[in-house]
């Protein structure tokens, strides 16, 4: 049985009953991945042609049905068909893997953000953007996602504390220095793409700055030099926070530009007052070419994913990662 595989416009032979990703990597086509279980999105792909079977449940784009997303690992071919794989170029494969933690610090952001900083046991190999399923009991679990770098002796997150959330609200209360914490991970495919040059649109909304963090922190580190907007959303000025983080990498980055936008209450001075995706609207024209990283609440990700696909971003290439508030 015959499937294409795009970009790279290679066919394969396969078994009726394969599994996509052991195809793929048994005809050594290059895909990214890294739990193989079905959790961390890594080996995401889109049947372009023909029907495959998806044991992890199909995943359709909510912003434009036509489009079929699978899991390569929790898929199974059963007839001929085309798949494209995201960027053969820009692999990173991470075995996800289960650390023990200690926590080293815990830190005031802001009147509900708290910084947490943990010391691993081992090192967590990670690229910039990706987040990790945090243990604190068995029954306080969450993912955060990391605002550091793979190469840090510590890991660091920023948990926004949610009224009668309970795991944020154990971590606000409750964990101590030196307690211990189970890290399993790497997760996410909206992680720092290093071989592209042009120019990148960034947008975070609160604790979505973590990852944005180290999205930057990771570009300067490999000397990566492309122009970057980075639009920061928060609902009051008293929401702001990380400005000595991000105007350390404004005098380290000449083409890093930064705006501080405030739903309500900002001085004009030092913030803009609206929404972020008003200000890209009124800032940038077109977006051919670029590439966007996304991070913060369902509602901010998925308006700014309009806006940079109107404005004429490739979708392919817009890495977005929504903050969904999870049950109790």
């Amino acid at each position: 049985m015959e499937v294409l595989i795009q970009p790279l416009q290679r066919v394969i032979d396969v078994e009726p009953g394969a599994n996509l990703l052991d195809a793929l990597r048994n005809a050594q086509v290059p895909m990214s991945y890294s739990c193989m279980a079905g959790r961390c999105g890594t080996c995401r792909c889109r049947v372009v042609e023909g029907d495959v079977l998806d044991s992890g449940g199909t995943q359709q784009n909510p912003l434009d049905g036509r489009d079929s997303y699978v899991l390569a690992c929790q898929t199974f071919l059963t007839e001929p068909c085309t798949i494209e794989i995201p960027e053969p170029d820009e692999i990173v494969v991470h075995p996800a893997r289960i650390i023990k933690a200690s926590v080293q610090a815990i830190e005031t952001l802001t009147h509900d953000i708290k910084r947490v900083v943990l010391k691993p046991a081992k090192p967590l190999e990670f690229s910039p953007g990706q987040y990790a399923q945090l243990q604190f009991t068995p029954e306080h679990i969450r993912p955060y996602s990391m605002a550091g770098l793979t190469d840090d002796a510590c890991l660091e997150f920023h948990v926004r504390v949610v009224p009668g959330g309970r795991v944020s609200g154990y971590i606000a209360n409750d964990l101590k220095v030196g307690d211990a914490v189970r890290v399993s991970g790497p997760l996410g495919s909206a992680y720092l793409r290093t071989k592209h040059d042009g120019p990148v649109l960034c947008v975070a909304g609160g604790t979505g700055l973590a990852p944005i963090l180290s999205i930057l922190r990771g570009a300067l580190a490999l000397g990566m030099t492309n122009p970057v907007h980075f639009y920061f959303g928060v609902r009051s000025p008293r929401d702001v926070y990380g400005l000595d983080w991000l105007t350390e990498i404004e005098r380290r980055h000449p083409a890093f530009k930064l705006h501080i936008v405030v739903t309500s209450g900002g001085d004009p001075r030092e913030q803009r007052c609206g929404l972020v995706t008003e200000m890209i609207e009124q800032d940038l024209g077109s977006l051919e070419g670029w590439r966007a990283y996304l991070c913060g609440s369902p509602p901010m990700v998925e308006a700014a994913t309009v806006l940079a696909r109107q404005k004429g971003i490739d979708p392919a290439r817009i890495y977005a990662d929504a903050f969904y508030t999870q049950p109790n």
